[in-house]
């Protein structure tokens, strides 16, 4: 029964998703799920360059995986021929790779999954299966994006986001270190995760964003660095399109991350798994090494990424 009167709950936003036509679910890594069970996926080829969290769902869902290599410019290094019910996985990293790229694996591989993670801007092509994560580009914790054609028969609830949502809020009234852990702890919880609907509250959200206005933030400021770092970045960059974050190869990497953390620039370590993978001679572990990825998001104005570049000076 519908509740009439009370206290007063968020006002609705009336606005437009930016992936408005695609399946709303709780993360992108239940995309990957979705994906598996609905195709019957029985092996994926995955980019050594991962995080682990695509390996657990393989594991999950009983789904054989093998890892292959990319190659410089984050374009799969895979020449192999997929089976039956057998999927490639290709990260476009950093959104470099274009949609003609994409075109071209489609072409060649076709039964191919697309993880645009750090493209949201970049629309899917036509019947290659893409997924998005919400939590990389917007203040949610939660949620994420698929395209797909085909339809997965079994029922699963919707997300619930209001328990998890408190870092968040906690990072906008006081700062970002002091609900660090919180974060953390959020990320963590996906690997218990079931498969769900969006919840209510991340739709809520991102249908109060001006996407036109981040996107022409984060390409100002991924610009804006580029034109300052490209002579000392080793990575051959395209302008993507609204970027995830600009990612500076350096082999002083370590000393680099240490010094921005000095002076409150917070760094991710991306993929850390490599790590653990003991493939040290393997391009996935150089890279994690060695590429400190910039924040250049719609926070920030271009004041701010001249302090950026003024602190990594020292090092360049």
């Amino acid at each position: 029964m519908k509740e009439i009167g009370g206290y007063i709950e968020l006002d609705e936003n009336s606005g437009t998703e930016y992936h408005n036509n695609a399946l709303a679910l709780n993360s992108g890594r239940h995309c990957v799920e979705y994906l598996i069970r609905a195709k019957e996926i029985k092996k994926m080829y995955l980019p050594l360059f991962l995080c682990s969290s695509i390996r657990e769902i393989c594991e999950k869902c009983s789904c054989e995986f093998q890892y292959y290599e990319i190659n410089s410019n984050f374009k799969p290094n895979f020449s192999g021929k997929l089976g039956n019910y057998e999927y490639i996985y290709i990260v476009n990293y950093y959104g470099q790779l274009s949609q003609m790229d994409i075109q071209l694996y489609k072409q060649c591989f076709k039964n191919v999954i697309l993880d645009n993670t750090q493209a949201f801007f970049q629309y899917p092509i036509k019947d290659v299966d893409t997924l998005y994560s919400c939590r990389k580009y917007f203040g949610v914790s939660d949620g994420g994006y698929l395209y797909t054609d085909t339809a997965l028969g079994d029922k699963f609830e919707l997300d619930y986001s209001y328990n998890r949502i408190h870092y968040i809020l906690g990072r906008y009234e006081v700062d970002g270190k002091s609900f660090y852990a919180e974060s953390s702890t959020n990320n963590d919880s996906f690997s218990s995760e079931t498969l769900k609907h969006m919840s209510k509250l991340t739709h809520h959200i991102l249908r109060g964003i001006n996407y036109n206005d981040v996107k022409e933030k984060r390409e100002k400021n991924f610009n804006h660095l580029h034109e300052y770092l490209k002579t000392f970045n080793r990575l051959q960059l395209n302008s993507p399109i609204g970027p995830f974050m600009y990612p500076l190869y350096s082999e002083n990497a370590k000393e680099i991350k240490k010094s921005l953390l000095q002076n409150n620039i917070y760094i991710p370590t991306l993929w850390p798994d490599v790590f653990e993978s003991g493939r040290t001679l393997s391009l996935a572990w150089e890279y994690s090494q060695n590429i400190v990825p910039l924040p250049c998001d719609q926070r920030y104005r271009i004041s701010d990424m001249n302090y950026l570049i003024d602190v990594l000076e020292r090092y360049l």
